[in-house]
């Protein structure tokens, strides 16, 4: 599965090369409102070309998902810069391990193929998802992927654009899929092809991402750290009116009492919010962890009832 977006300069090689690398698969080129002969290029390159009308990178993997059947899906950039003989490694490994992710993690010495400021976000954001969700991949951006059909199936795409491989990184933390990396050659784009990456813009809507899946994901976690803030400012206020009291027994200073009472509703409620949204958050999961048990593992034959 190859989403695309202006890629005439790039498609044609990127299908061949998928075509040769896996041989009895289907190629799907899923277009995003391209401007150039992207479309005409694939199909006559012998891709099925679809469409999806919504913009962004997250609204076309939604789209694939939905519409591709299959037990085993392979989803890269039509810009040729992942390396399609490495897909055999990929789908080998997830199905010799019954794994639901294999991660093709980018390796280049090539600095216009991965930009310094792409490599450092992409470790940045990387470590911060470790810390948020307590492990994670080394290349969590990489648009490079092996997919089994109960992920796929289970995956509710919710992101818009380039943060979907965020998304589909943490979904898969959070439901302890079995998962995996390959390093994988990362090339530079050929001529007359261009990245539609923002290097600040859709950074920041990673990192916007991330935070945001740790506010559904670890509500408890987040808003408690939210109350534990307040909680502390609270204290802090308080602790001169409480020996201004031991002194005059007084509270001569009432608007900072009423602040301080403020303070400890809204870090009270900042808890009991956590609380009860955690209850909420199991409840999803285990809904989508029904949904990942309905399919099968890869590799796995069906077994007549």
């Amino acid at each position: 599965m190859l989403p695309c977006y202006n890629e005439e300069a790039a498609i044609a090689a990127t299908v061949a090369g998928f075509r040769a690398a896996l041989p009895g698969a289907e190629i799907y080129v899923y277009d995003n409102n391209s401007h150039d002969r992207t479309v005409e290029v694939a199909r006559a390159s012998g891709a099925i070309v679809r469409t999806e009308r919504i913009q962004g990178k997250g609204a076309v993997v939604r789209r694939m998902f939905a519409d591709v059947d299959a037990d085993v899906y392979v989803m890269a950039d039509g810009d040729a810069t992942y390396d399609a003989a490495s897909a055999p490694a990929l789908v080998a490994r997830l199905v010799d391990e019954q794994l639901d992710m294999v991660v093709g993690a980018r390796v280049t010495q090539i600095e216009a193929a991965y930009r310094r400021g792409h490599r450092f976000g992409n470790a940045l954001l990387t470590g911060m998802l470790a810390r948020l969700f307590g492990r994670s991949f080394t290349d969590i951006l990489s648009g490079y992927r092996v997919f089994s059909r109960r992920f796929v199936k289970s995956f509710p795409v919710l992101s818009a654009g380039f943060e979907i491989e965020t998304e589909i990184s943490v979904h898969a933390l959070e439901l302890r899929m079995p998962v995996a990396e390959i390093a994988t050659p990362y090339y530079e784009r050929p001529e007359g092809s261009t990245s539609k990456l923002s290097t600040y813009r859709d950074g920041f809507r990673i990192l916007r991402t991330i935070l945001q899946l740790y506010r559904i994901e670890r509500p408890v976690l987040f808003f408690g750290a939210i109350g534990g803030v307040l909680a502390l400012l609270g204290v802090m206020f308080a602790i001169p009116l409480g020996l201004t009291y031991l002194h005059t027994h007084l509270v001569p200073r009432l608007p900072t009492a009423v602040m301080v009472t403020g303070l400890m509703i809204l870090a009270a409620l900042c808890l009991f919010a956590g609380l009860i949204l955690d209850t909420v958050v199991h409840g999803r999961r285990e809904v989508r962890r029904l949904a990942y048990l309905s399919h099968r593992a890869p590799g796995v034959e069906r077994r007549e009832s």
